[in-house]
């Protein structure tokens, strides 16, 4: 089975192959047969890589370790649920789950828009199966998952593809198995998710580099691509939500963000899409930042494929990243392809994408959405500094100095802060230009509301300078959200004849983009109020035996008993300790240890009591012979809201993604008395 797999790949870059050049050659020579022929190839290709797939899972869920990448990621004791997340446990069955993804994204981009836009389809399609036959490359001749293992006439057990001359079949008894740290729930469902983020963007980049060819750079390929760019940016953002979910719970250091550099990878990509989807609605209102909107879609691609590359190609020291390997050339070049390529194609279309149009006041949406864009880049700039300054140094001296959190921090934070201000003005200015009178109509009470909140915060004895100014933004941009939803529903209560109830619900049917919108802005709220938790943190750590307890901030644990524990995959060491919350037992929790047999690895088991206010986080940091143990006890305010906002984003993110009723259906609102000016200021 391994040699068909590998065979089937083959066949599918012949084919991602032949699609670049008869989809060319189609649109040069306007042959519509031709074109058809590189969709079908495109086609193929996407089922050849999900064969492919296929073949390697069921090697995979068979136990079949005579396959070397199956006897290196997986093993008969592992549960099934992590063997079957075995295919992107290591380099390269994650690499072959990126090209089938990738696959499976430009079949489903072709196919939706083959009537749409015939001019900038062959370029499109081009453009993905170029990016697949990357791929493909590298599964193939780089990172080939179904090679075999074979043991030579001297003993020795090697990889090959092919049987080498005396060698024979070799199979281990059993396998080495995924990695113990990535044995959480979190690290199997979030893998896969920031892959959908990552491949996703390609299929944005393909459209503006169409675009750019055809010259066809006025609003429709935005038009064609805003879900495209939007499903990406929520699939990178949620992988990042369930990356820090898994750090929180796996790696006991209570913590959630480390600015790891493959953190930053997904950060970096997510902050040039999050700036392009905001910038696109200046473009498609006011015709303005053409150029601009290029360079944020290819930046995106750019970004997701630099950080496809420091995840895998070793350069950088992380818990997450793959080890040192011989793909880091290939992704440099490809890299290099890229940006020339890009840039090449938009210095030459340049005269095509100015326009006249200019800003006519600072304030102005126009205006708070490129501050929105700036700030955005000025934190991405922060980050890949500090992301590549190892590389750089270690380069140029020799010696490798990393950037710690404190420098992340200290760039981020206000940055951070002044995006969520922006958050709260940005969707209520006007366009063009807001009006005295309209500045204070919208934003009066929100600001009373902002610094009520700021009042009672210090009363309760916030002093924190950034607590303080998180806190408040969030009052002001909730309650300019509030103020939207409320204004909109008393509009359409005057001019439908309906309840408050059924004229919200409406509200947000007639303008999904606009109030979905707003409900995934309240989720970025809510996470700022998760994150503005850690400033009020609190850890200990304690040395006890049994009987003795420990306190911090109004909780008791009292350390009751010790317990090993064995099956066939690990050994538990496991304590009982009983919680009290202000001298009332709360909770009896069990901190414990894994010891993982195949791979030989300690794992630290996290144990919670998790209220909305705050999580008590203990971890068994050290079990002793004597059945004493070393304890770490953290207290973290605020850190579920930081998961919650993520089911917020996601529930906005589904609003803004609903389709809207075709012309004349019947989910087209019926025609109603024109509004006043008063009206048509306050939602403007």
């Amino acid at each position: 089975m391994a040699d068909i797999g590998h065979l089937i790949l083959i066949l599918a870059l012949v084919s991602s192959g032949y699609s670049v050049l008869i989809s060319l050659l189609g649109a040069r020579l306007q042959r519509e047969s031709y074109l058809q022929s590189g969709q079908h190839a495109l086609y193929a290709t996407a089922v050849l890589v999900t064969l492919s797939s296929l073949l390697l899972w069921q090697q995979i869920l068979g136990n079949d370790f005579h396959n070397e990448y199956v006897a290196s990621y997986s093993n008969r004791a592992m549960p099934a649920f992590y063997v079957f997340a075995s295919f992107w446990g290591g380099q390269k069955g994650s690499l072959l789950f990126w090209g089938w993804l990738l696959t499976i994204f430009a079949a489903l981009a072709v196919y939706l828009n083959r009537e749409k836009s015939r001019e900038l389809m062959p370029y499109v399609t081009a453009v993905l199966m170029a990016g697949s036959a990357f791929f493909l490359l590298l599964v193939i001749f780089v990172a080939p998952p179904f090679e075999k293992l074979w043991q030579m006439a001297d003993g020795h057990v090697i990889r090959a593809l092919a049987q080498p001359i005396n060698s024979i079949p070799f199979a281990p008894p059993d396998g080495k198995g995924l990695n113990p740290l990535l044995q959480h729930p979190a690290m199997v469902i979030h893998p896969p998710i920031l892959y959908l983020g990552f491949v996703g963007f390609s299929v944005p980049f393909a459209f503006a580099i169409a675009a750019l060819i055809t010259r066809q750079l006025g609003s429709q390929w935005l038009n064609l691509i805003r879900r495209w760019a939007l499903v990406p940016w929520f699939f990178l953002g949620m992988g990042m939500l369930l990356g820090g979910k898994w750090a929180y719970m796996e790696l006991g250091w209570g913590g959630y963000w480390a600015w790891d550099p493959v953190e930053n990878a997904a950060l970096m990509p997510w902050f040039v899409g999050t700036a392009f989807i905001h910038s696109i609605m200046i473009q498609e209102k006011k015709n303005m930042l053409r150029v601009w909107n290029m360079v944020l879609v290819m930046l995106t691609y750019i970004l997701c494929i630099f950080g496809t590359f420091i995840t895998r190609s070793g350069v950088v020291s992380s818990v997450h990243s793959f080890a040192k390997s011989e793909i880091a050339p290939w992704f440099v070049v490809y890299l290099v392809l890229i940006i020339a390529g890009s840039a090449i194609l938009l210095f030459k279309r340049l005269p095509d994408l100015k326009t006249d149009n200019h800003f006519d006041s600072v304030v102005s949406r126009e205006s708070a959405f490129l501050l929105n864009n700036l700030a955005f880049l000025g934190a991405l700039f922060a980050v890949f500094w500090g992301t590549i300054f190892p590389m750089v140094t270690e380069m140029v001296r020799g010696v490798k100095v990393t950037v710690a959190e404190p420098f992340f921090n200290t760039v981020t934070i206000p940055i951070g802060l002044f995006l969520l201000f922006l958050t709260g003005v940005g969707p209520l200015v006007a366009w063009r230009k807001t009006s005295n009178r309209l500045l204070k109509k919208i934003f009066l009470k929100p600001i009373l509301a902002s610094f009520v909140g700021l009042a009672i915060l210090m009363l309760f004895g916030i002093r924190h300078f950034y607590a303080l100014v998180s806190f408040t933004l969030s009052i002001f941009v909730t309650a300019t959200i509030v103020q939207e939803f409320h204004r909109g529903a008393r509009a359409r209560m005057r001019t439908n004849a309906e309840n408050y109830a059924l004229a919200l619900y409406n509200l947000l049917l007639k303008n999904k983009r606009r109030y979905g919108g707003y409900i995934v802005h309240f989720g970025i709220v809510v996470m700022f109020v998760g994150f503005t938790g850690k400033a009020f943190d609190a850890e200990k750590e304690a040395h006890l035996k049994i009987g003795e307890s420990t306190e911090l901030r109004g909780y008791r644990m009292e350390y009751l008993d010790f317990n090993v524990h064995e099956d066939d995959n690990k050994v538990v060491w496991q304590a009982t300790m009983d919680v009290y919350k202000d001298g009332e037992k709360v909770k009896t929790i069990y901190p414990n240890r894994h010891y993982y047999k195949v791979p030989e690895q300690p794992t630290t088991e996290v144990v919670l009591r998790s209220t909305l206010q705050e999580d008590l986080y203990v971890v068994l940091a050290q079990p002793n012979e004597d059945k004493s143990a070393v304890f770490k006890i953290y207290i973290n305010p605020l850190v579920n809201l930081v998961w919650l906002s993520g089911l917020v984003v996601t529930l906005g993110t589904f609003v803004t993604l609903l389709p809207d009723p075709e012309p004349g259906s019947p989910g087209k609102s019926k025609a109603r008395p024109k509004p006043r000016l008063s009206e048509v200021e306050a939602t403007a």
